[in-house]
């Protein structure tokens, strides 16, 4: 069972702005911070190339979810656990891992998309 405080954002989710997605990975995933960065930089080169924003589009769209999990200690937790079982588990759990991975994923993008007009 997780304990109440497991359950409690360690921050709001921010908007979904390179800065404060940014500020948000500081704060609660330091270690991603190069990752973010690397990432931020070849969606942006690719934007400028293509001189099409939706690679800008999809790297805050990505990052906004994995802030969304993050910021949840049992969201956390739990996608770490399907992680290790995606690699390390027989066929069969890897492909249930991977599943509950791409429900969590798809949870939080919904929780991170604005509603269409």
């Amino acid at each position: 069972m997780t304990s109440p405080a497991a359950r409690r954002p360690l921050i709001p989710q921010p908007p979904s702005t390179v800065t404060a997605l940014r500020q948000a990975v500081a704060q609660i995933a330091p270690a991603a911070l190069p990752a973010f960065t690397r990432e931020l930089d070849q969606a942006a080169d690719t934007a400028r190339q293509e001189s099409d924003l939706l690679p800008l589009r999809r790297f805050i769209a990505q990052w906004a979810a994995y802030v969304h999990i993050q910021r949840l200690p049992h969201l956390a937790q739990r996608l770490r656990q399907l992680e290790d079982t995606a690699a390390t588990g027989d066929t069969a759990q890897a492909r249930s891992a991977a599943a509950e991975i791409g429900h969590m994923l798809d949870e939080a993008h919904t929780a991170v998309t604005p509603p269409q007009r």
